[in-house]
């Protein structure tokens, strides 16, 4: 004990070695992570999970070794994130959590008693995936508050982006492409540059030979899909790491290519399958309204009643655009009688963009609440409109955005573990 406190100079490492000594008699410490540890049993519940889905995607699972090290370091940076959100106070709720799993069932077509049905022939009760979405939850609004609040993407940005690394082509196509990364430590010197860049190549050499990138992947990737067989999944251009596009650019179908050197270590790329392209059209409206605001005179009964009103008046021949210059409390619109011009779907506050696509043309909704207060609405005109040049900007900048919200996290990531106490307890781990 006195050499671990001298190793780590942490009171609260010591009072958490403490707290679980008695449950060390009944389960293993696989490892320590600053002032918490991870069970050997959570270890191993971790991988069966791991085991059973690889196992059913047909993929070859590496050496058990291999796997329990990929695995373990994957709990010990989870640890570390949730370690850093509970001392920053960062709580999800029971009721989040919830509305959050109902939206995963419903994305799969079930009901939460089919979901809970297929989790449990799965081997997993609610309440582990429960607490399981509680920690990617977790995990998501840390690096939204670490990484994301500073991640800035000026209009500059986006138009020479546009301009420079992609055309009008390049930007329609989607790519599957597998991953494969070797990391270094921070300040790594040249003997173990040397040694990441010889291993990259020897797998670039079995893939080229016709070695399995899932296998391959699962076995010695230090990424994040690793365990998922380095799979991104589809994406443009623009939805890759800066660091890949040249390289995707130029491959096709079954290519490997060059291993790619980035500050956190080498990475090997195979292109899967490419395909696409993309036309986007939204819907607009013309709209127009008449806004009636509550105070101390007025409350939400006798706005509706006004409304009422007034409604009955436009339906009698009255019109609509000069009842909404005498009576709409919306300055800037009542003036135009009513118009909010052509709208595009998100700029209206959901009741209301709700109320008015359900609304036939030419028809007087019933009043409807919104944070401003109560309305009633007419649809003059619906028209579709292709929205490709302006969705494509918006699109590229939120890429953007997530591109270097990935590159900052996987040097964020690294930093964390490469600072932090980790003890690895797990025999076969530590030799």
């Amino acid at each position: 004990m006195k050499h671990l406190l001298k190793a780590t100079g942490s009171l609260l490492l010591i009072f958490s070695i403490f707290n679980v000594m008695a449950a060390d008699y009944l389960d293993g410490i696989a490892a320590i992570v600053e002032d918490d540890i991870v069970l050997d049993s959570e270890l191993v519940g971790e991988v069966q999970t791991i085991v059973a889905r690889l196992q059913k995607q047909q993929v070859q699972l590496p050496a058990k070794d291999v796997l329990y090290r990929q695995v373990l370091e994957r709990l010990i940076v989870d640890k570390l994130q949730t370690q850093l959100a509970k001392r920053a106070g960062m709580n999800v709720s029971d009721e989040y959590v919830n509305v959050s799993i109902e939206k995963i069932a419903r994305s799969n077509r079930m009901s939460m008693e089919t979901f809970k049905e297929t989790l449990a022939s799965e081997g997993m009760s609610f309440e582990a995936f429960q607490e399981n979405v509680r920690k990617e939850i977790t995990i998501n609004q840390l690096r939204s508050r670490e990484i994301g609040a500073r991640i800035k993407v000026s209009d500059q940005e986006v138009k020479h982006y546009l301009e420079t690394e992609m055309s009008a082509a390049d930007r329609n196509v989607q790519y599957l492409v597998g991953h494969i990364f070797l990391a270094l430590p921070e300040g790594a010197n040249a003997q173990s540059i040397q040694q990441k860049s010889a291993e990259a190549h020897e797998i670039i050499e079995k893939l080229r030979k016709g070695a399995d990138f899932e296998q391959l992947s699962v076995a010695q990737s230090e990424a994040d899909t690793a365990l998922k067989g380095g799979d991104l999944g589809w994406r443009t251009l623009n939805q890759l790491p800066s660091l890949f596009v040249g390289a995707v650019k130029s491959m096709k179908k079954g290519d490997v290519a060059e291993p790619i050197r980035s500050p956190s270590g080498f990475h090997v790329l195979k292109l899967i399958d490419s395909t696409g392209n993309e036309v986007h059209t939204v819907t607009e409206t013309r709209v127009r309204h008449i806004l009636i605001k509550t105070n101390e005179l007025i409350n939400d009964e006798e706005a509706q009643n006004r409304l009422f009103a007034i409604g009955s008046r436009i339906e009698d021949g009255d019109d609509f655009a000069s009842l909404a210059k005498s009576n709409s409390k919306d300055t800037g619109s009542a003036v135009k009688g009513g118009e909010l011009g052509w709208v595009a779907p998100g700029l209206l506050v959901p009741p209301f963009e709700k109320a008015m696509d359900g609304l036939a043309l030419n028809t007087i909704s019933q009043p409807i609440q919104t944070q401003f207060g109560w309305h009633i609405i007419e649809v003059l005109e619906r028209r579709t409109k292709d929205n490709t040049e302006k969705f494509k900007f918006e699109q590229a900048r939120n890429e953007l955005r997530k591109r270097k919200i990935e590159e900052e996290t996987e040097l964020w990531l690294r930093r964390l573990r490469d600072e932090a106490y980790v003890d690895i307890r797990l025999g076969m781990l530590n030799e």
